[in-house]
C-alpha cells in the first residue's frame, strides 16, 4: 500500500480530523488544576427540534388551536410556571431546572432565516449572516486564536462538523480513543511517523497529510493515554447518545486538557407523526444529558461545565396536515450549568399572536449573542476576533 493511500484510510478514517501545527508536548491537568478549569458541552438536536412541543405555553390558546392533534395536554407536561411547562419526557432536565441549574433562552435564531437544514446548520456552525458561506466555524476560530493543540475541542463522532474546522487547526473526531491508538500504533503507520523528514513536511498536499499525520498520532497518544485514568461508573442508558456523552463525562473527570466538547443526537425532523418521535428523542436526550450531570458532579466538575443545546431551527406554529410540523425560525436554546448567573427563564416566551409571513416564531436574540456570551463570560477570550462582529452578551453566564 502506498504511504498517501494508507494516510487516507487510516488517518481520515479512524475519525481523526486534524490540521498542521507539528508535534507539541503533552500536557496534562493535575487533579488541583482542575478547579476552576471551565469547558463547555455543545449538544445539537438534529433535524430541527419543535421547541413549542419540548417547552410549551401550555395555557397559550393560539398554541392550542394551531395544533388541535398534536398540542400537549396539561397531563402530559411537567409544571414550569403557570404558563409555562417541560414536556413530560423531559424529566431529568425539569429536575435540573428545579436546582437552579437550567436557564432557558427564547426566541433564538437570526435575520432571514433558512429553512433548509443543510444551509441553516452552516450558519448555526460557522456564525455566518444569512447570505455569507464560510469554511471556517465558529470553534475552530477559536482553536485558531486561542489554543495550541487539536484536542482541546473534540467532537465525540466519526467525522468532524464544520463547527470545529478553522483556518489554521481544527479540532478532533473521536469517537473511541482506544481505537484511535491502536490504529495510530499500527508498525506502517509508526515507520511512517519513524521516518519523516522535515522537506516532507514542506510540501504543500503531501507535506498537509504528513503534518496530518503526526498530529493524529500525538493526539491519539494524549487522548488515550489522559482518558485512561478514570472511567465512571455511573449507570447511562443504553443508546449510541447517552455513550457518547459517557465518553465526554471521562474526558472531562480524567483531566483532559480540552475546553470544548461537541455532539449531535439526530432525527428531530418531524414532518409527520411527531409526538411519538419526538417524545422519544426527548426522553433519550434528557435521560442521558442527566446522566451526564450526576457523573461530573460527582467529580466536582459541575460547576465548572456549561452545557449548551441547540437545533438549527424551530418547527412551525402551525401543525401540518400529517400530524406533524414543517422547518421553521427562531427556537428555544438551553443552558445547563452548575455557575449559572440566570437560571429559569431567561427572556420573554415566544410571541404567538405576532408570527413572521410564513408563520414562525420572530428571533429576539440572535444566536451569535450565545456565542459571544461563552466565548467571552465563560471561556474568558476575545470573542470578536473568532466571530468577526460585536454581538450582545447576555448574562445567563
Amino acid at each position: 500500500m502506498e504511504r498517501r493511500e494508507f494516510l487516507r484510510q487510516s488517518v481520515f478514517a479512524s475519525g481523526a480530523a486534524l490540521i498542521p501545527s507539528f508535534l507539541k508536548g503533552m500536557e496534562f491537568l493535575s487533579p488541583d488544576q482542575l478547579s476552576g478549569y471551565r469547558n463547555i458541552v455543545i449538544i445539537q438536536l438534529s433535524g430541527g427540534n419543535d421547541g413549542l412541543n419540548s417547552i410549551i405555553p401550555i395555557t397559550n390558546d393560539i398554541y392550542h388551536r394551531l395544533r388541535p392533534t398534536i398540542a400537549k395536554k396539561q397531563t402530559e407536561t411537567l409544571k414550569i410556571t403557570s404558563d409555562l411547562a417541560f414536556n413530560e419526557n423531559l424529566k431529568a432536565i425539569k429536575e435540573l431546572y428545579d436546582l437552579g441549574e437550567v436557564s432557558i433562552i427564547n426566541n433564538v435564531g437570526y435575520p432571514n432565516p433558512n429553512r433548509s437544514h443543510f444551509r441553516s446548520t452552516d450558519i448555526w456552525q460557522t456564525a455566518s449572516d444569512t447570505n455569507t458561506y464560510l469554511s471556517t466555524g465558529w470553534v475552530g476560530r477559536y482553536l485558531d486564536a486561542n489554543c495550541q493543540h487539536p484536542y482541546q475541542a473534540i467532537e465525540v463522532d466519526n467525522s468532524l462538523s464544520l463547527a470545529m474546522k478553522g483556518n489554521t487547526m481544527n479540532g478532533i473526531a473521536v469517537s473511541d480513543p482506544n481505537q484511535l491508538f491502536k490504529t495510530t500504533r499500527e508498525p506502517f503507520f509508526k515507520s511512517l511517523v519513524s521516518n519523516t523528514e522535515k522537506e516532507m513536511l514542506d510540501e504543500d498536499n503531501q507535506g498537509y497529510l504528513y503534518k496530518t499525520m503526526l498530529e493524529t498520532y500525538s493526539s491519539a497518544s494524549y487522548i488515550y493515554e489522559t482518558s485512561k485514568v478514570y472511567t465512571t461508573n455511573i449507570e447511562y442508558p443504553q443508546n449510541p447518545f447517552a455513550k457518547n456523552l459517557k465518553t465526554i463525562a471521562d474526558f472531562i473527570a480524567s483531566g483532559l486538557k480540552t475546553r470544548i466538547y461537541y455532539s449531535s443526537l439526530g432525527g428531530f425532523d418531524s414532518h409527520v407523526n411527531q409526538l411519538n418521535s419526538q417524545d422519544r428523542l426527548l426522553k433519550v436526550y434528557s435521560e442521558s444529558v442527566g446522566a451526564l450531570v450526576k457523573d461530573l458532579k460527582k467529580n466536582d466538575r459541575f460547576k465548572d461545565t456549561l452545557i449548551l443545546t441547540f437545533s438549527e431551527f424551530g418547527r412551525r406554529v402551525k401543525q401540518n396536515g400529517s400530524r406533524g410540523t414543517d422547518h421553521g425560525a427562531a427556537n428555544n436554546v438551553i443552558a445547563i450549568g452548575g455557575s449559572l448567573k440566570k437560571a429559569g427563564a431567561y427572556n420573554e416566551l415566544p410571541d404567538l399572536s405576532n408570527l413572521d409571513t410564513n408563520g414562525d416564531i420572530k428571533y429576539t436574540i440572535d444566536f451569535r449573542s450565545v456565542y459571544a456570551s461563552i466565548l467571552h463570560n465563560w471561556l474568558q477570550v476575545n470573542d470578536q476576533k473568532v466571530l468577526h462582529k460585536d454581538f450582545d452578551k447576555l448574562s445567563f453566564i
